[in-house]
């Protein structure tokens, strides 16, 4: 049961990456009204009789989110079950049902009643989370956690600033990012990095506004990631999980800003703009088992042996720095 455990959620995380894309792909295609305003039919049908690319993209992607949801729910139980000991996983069955639940609902309502731009641009952050709790449960399925030997990992308080905070700060740029999409300000700047290299002016409109907005916090996180990808790389390289994982944000959110750049040099190509969400989402998943690994920082500081642990004097638990340099 285990190991078939393991490739159904493994084929649920899949999904929930397809469900992410087919998103995008709806909101870059302006496909969102492929059906019409009504749902779940399209068109008032069960098959519809014209069929055009766009009713074909959304129609795709409401599958496709059904199926999600049944594995999502399936796996969530399963979890339950089988893996229901690890602190985790119960939190992660529900929020990873609770939030695929949550998106289905947002896009119905963006299907049968007309929404904002800002309201629309909600829709993918949630869809983020969703794929990130199923993402997790599988990392906890495969027992990742044993692989690294995480149950020994103790995150300082510095690094534990550093992974929230952008953990949280990478929820307002992917906000920022759908807001673009929704608002067709993709191209409304024609140069990168600035709207316009040769001019040094503010933006002029509010979609200008929203593409400049959005690219400065990019630019911030990337800034802000590679700066502790630095300091891992300087002083917890003997911690493999996080060093690892750091490395692996950095490259993450170097090829989303990449794309993203791209995105502007090709003139929105399809291609680019979904390879530019797929980076997004491994970035978040990334950040999330890091996140993961942060709430038990406690737990596993109290039950190391008393000669083990490295506590500063003066110091409470949530201090407790094991091998790490002072700087």
């Amino acid at each position: 049961m285990k190991s078939s455990l393991k490739w159904f959620a493994v084929l649920t995380t899949i999904v929930m990456l397809f469900i992410l894309l087919g998103g995008a792909l709806v909101t870059k295609t302006d496909s969102g009204m492929g059906c019409g305003r009504s749902w779940p039919l399209c068109n008032g049908q069960l098959i519809p009789n014209k069929i055009t690319l766009e009713l074909i993209i959304e129609l795709s992607h409401r599958l496709v989110s059904g199926v999600g949801g049944f594995l999502v729910l399936i796996l969530s139980v399963l979890s339950w079950r089988k893996i229901g000991h690890i602190r985790e996983a119960r939190f992660l069955s529900v929020l990873s049902f609770g939030f695929l639940l949550l998106q289905g609902l947002v896009g119905a309502a963006a299907v049968l009643w007309a929404q904002s731009d800002f309201v629309l641009a909600l829709h993918f952050g949630i869809s983020l989370i969703s794929f990130a709790s199923v993402f997790l449960l599988t990392l906890l399925i495969f027992e990742i956690d044993k692989k690294f030997n995480a149950e020994k990992l103790i995150v300082d308080k510095r690094m534990k600033f550093h992974i929230i905070g952008i953990l949280i700060f990478c929820l307002v740029v992917v906000y920022t990012g759908a807001l673009v999409r929704h608002t067709e300000s993709s191209l409304i700047c024609k140069d990168w990095p600035l709207c316009v290299n040769d001019s040094l002016a503010l933006p002029s409109n509010l979609y200008e506004w929203i593409q400049m907005g959005h690219r400065a916090m990019a630019g911030a996180m990337f800034i802000w990631v590679s700066y502790v990808a630095y300091i891992a790389k300087q002083y917890y390289r003997d911690q493999k999980v996080l060093y690892a994982g750091w490395i692996a944000a950095f490259i993450l959110v170097f090829l989303q800003v990449t794309a993203g750049a791209f995105i502007i040099f090709s003139r929105q190509n399809l291609y680019i703009a979904l390879a530019h969400a797929l980076f997004i989402a491994c970035f978040f998943g990334v950040m999330s088992y890091l996140m993961l690994l942060t709430s038990r920082s406690k737990k596993n500081a109290l039950a190391m042996p008393k000669e083990s642990s490295l506590t500063v004097k003066g110091q409470d638990e949530h201090d407790i720095k094991p091998t790490i340099p002072a700087r």
